[in-house]
C-alpha cells in the first residue's frame, strides 16, 4: 500500500514537469500562427506614421502598400471632404449675408421744443410711452431708412440725465424769442461739452427759428463756422438755407396746443361740407387780416365760419380746440393770411383735415427770403396744391368760383390734398433720414 502511494506521487511530479517544459517551449520557441484575414505586415511601424489633416490627406497609405490598411479609410476621406465643403459653403453664405445686410445706425433725438412732437409723431410716425402728453418723461423708438431713432422728451429730460447709448444726437430747440434762446443756449453748451469730451461725434439741430429769420446766436455753433453742429434743419425761409448743411424744415401743426395726428378716412373725403371757408385766429391791428375780415363781412358771413380775437393766446382750451377742429372739418377752404411770417400752423392743420389752404402769397417784413417763387419756398417746391392770393381783394371772386363747384369736384380735390400731405410728410421723413446718414455716417 505504501509502495502504491509513492508511485502515484512520482507520477504527479512527472506530469507536472512535462507540462512545464511544454509550456516553456510554446512560449519561447513556437511560431505564432495568425489567420490570413487578420494578418498585417508591418516592417517599420515608425516609418509609416502619417499626419491626418487637410494638408496631409494625400499621403495616407493606400490598400496594398506599406502601412496599416483601414478598409473604411476611403469612405472616411470622402465624408471629411464633403463636410469640409459644406462648412466652406456655409461660411461663404454667412459672409454674403453680412455683406448685404443693411447696416443699422443709432441716433438719439432730444425733444426740447414742441416741434419735436411734429417731427416724431407726424413725420417719423413714432409713438411715445407713456402716451399721456402731461407725462414728465416720454420716450419711443422707430426705424427710418438704415437708422434706429430713439426719442426723449418731457420736463424730466434734463442735461446730464439722458441714457447716451450713441454718439450721434439730434437736438430739437425753440429759438423763437429771447427767453427760448437763452434756454436753447444752455442745451447747446451742454452738447458742446459732450462733443469736446468725445462722447458725442455727430450733432444736428432742428430749430424753430425766429419769425424774422434772425438766428445769429446759433451761427458760431455750426461746423462751417468752427462749431460742432454738422447740420441744421431750420423753420422758415431763412437765407441760410443751402440744401447742404442748412435745410429748411416745415413748421407743422401746433402740437403745443395738442393738435392731434389725424388719420385720413373716406368721411373726410366724401362728406359734403356746409361752409365755403373758415378763419379762426388773431386779427392784428393794421394787418392784412383786417382787410380780409372786412371783405368777409360783406355778405359772406353765412357761408364762412369765423372766430377772431385781438390778442394772441399761446394755449387753447379743450372747447376752443374742438371748435377749431370742427371749423376745419366743415369748410372747403381755410383762409391763411400772413402773420408775423407767411408760414403758419394753420396751413398744415388745414391739410390734415382736407380743407384747402387759401394762402396770402406775400412775404412778411423781416429778413426771410423765399426766393423767386416768393415765400413758403419749401411747400411750393413740394408742389403744394393750395390756392394762392396776392391780395385779399381777390377773395370774393375766388369764393364765387367755389360756389359753382359740384360736390364730386370738391371731394376729388380733398382726396388730392390729403394724398399730397401724406406724401409731403413722407418726403420730409426721407429728407431728414438721408441727411443725417450722410452727415453722421457716410461723410460725403
Amino acid at each position: 500500500m505504501k509502495f502504491t502511494y509513492r508511485r502515484i506521487c512520482y507520477l504527479i511530479i512527472f506530469v507536472y514537469v512535462i507540462f512545464s517544459l511544454y509550456a516553456a517551449y510554446s512560449v519561447f520557441f513556437s511560431v505564432k500562427v495568425v489567420s490570413r484575414v487578420h494578418r498585417v505586415v508591418k516592417k517599420n511601424p515608425v516609418a509609416n506614421v502619417r499626419l491626418v489633416g487637410p494638408e496631409h490627406r494625400s499621403s495616407l497609405p493606400l490598400p496594398g502598400g506599406e502601412g496599416k490598411w483601414n478598409p473604411w479609410e476611403e469612405d472616411d476621406q470622402l465624408g471629411l471632404l464633403h463636410l469640409q465643403k459644406r462648412r466652406e459653403a456655409f461660411r461663404l453664405h454667412q459672409q454674403h449675408v453680412a455683406k448685404n445686410k443693411p447696416q443699422r445706425y443709432r441716433v438719439q433725438i432730444w425733444g426740447k421744443a414742441a416741434i419735436g412732437l411734429y417731427l416724431w409723431e407726424h413725420i417719423l410716425d413714432g409713438t411715445l410711452s407713456p402716451p399721456h402728453r402731461t407725462a414728465q418723461w416720454r420716450e419711443g423708438e422707430v426705424v427710418s431708412g438704415n437708422t434706429v431713432f430713439s426719442f426723449y422728451t418731457g420736463p424730466a429730460v434734463v442735461q446730464g440725465h439722458l441714457p447716451l447709448d450713441t454718439a450721434h444726437i439730434v437736438l430739437v430747440l425753440n429759438g423763437h424769442e429771447e427767453q427760448k434762446i437763452s434756454y436753447a443756449t444752455r442745451w447747446m453748451q451742454h452738447v458742446g461739452a459732450l462733443s469736446r469730451a468725445g462722447s458725442v461725434l455727430g450733432v444736428a439741430i432742428v430749430l424753430l427759428g425766429d419769425e424774422h429769420c434772425t438766428n445769429d446766436w446759433l451761427r458760431p455753433y455750426l461746423r462751417s463756422h468752427g462749431g460742432f453742429v454738422d447740420c441744421l434743419f431750420l423753420v422758415y425761409d431763412s437765407p441760410w438755407v443751402n440744401e447742404h448743411d442748412v435745410l429748411q424744415w416745415p413748421l407743422g401743426v401746433a402740437t403745443y396746443r395738442d393738435f392731434p395726428v389725424v388719420v385720413p378716412n373716406s368721411q373726410l373725403v366724401n362728406t359734403a361740407r356746409p361752409y365755403l371757408c373758415n378763419f379762426m385766429g388773431t386779427v392784428y391791428k393794421n394787418s392784412s387780416r383786417e382787410t380780409m375780415m372786412k371783405i368777409l363781412k360783406q355778405g359772406w358771413e353765412k357761408e364762412c365760419l369765423t372766430s377772431t380775437r385781438d390778442k394772441w393766446l399761446p394755449l387753447e382750451t379743450a372747447e376752443s380746440l374742438q371748435q377749431y377742429h370742427d371749423m376745419l372739418a366743415q369748410s372747403d377752404l381755410t383762409l391763411c393770411p400772413v402773420g408775423i411770417n407767411a408760414e403758419s400752423y394753420r396751413i398744415f392743420e388745414a391739410c390734415s383735415l382736407g380743407s384747402v389752404p387759401v394762402v396770402e402769397d406775400v412775404a412778411a417784413p423781416g429778413g426771410c427770403v423765399g426766393g423767386p417763387a416768393g415765400p413758403l419756398r419749401l411747400l411750393k417746391a413740394q408742389g403744394a396744391p393750395f390756392l394762392f392770393l396776392r391780395d385779399w381783394r381777390e377773395l370774393p371772386g375766388l369764393l364765387e368760383r367755389e360756389r359753382t363747384r359740384n360736390e364730386v369736384e370738391k371731394a376729388e380735390r380733398r382726396r388730392h390734398l390729403l394724398e399730397w400731405y401724406a406724401g409731403f410728410r413722407e418726403a420730409m421723413r426721407e429728407r431728414f433720414t438721408e441727411t443725417l446718414e450722410r452727415a453722421f455716417f457716410r461723410h460725403g
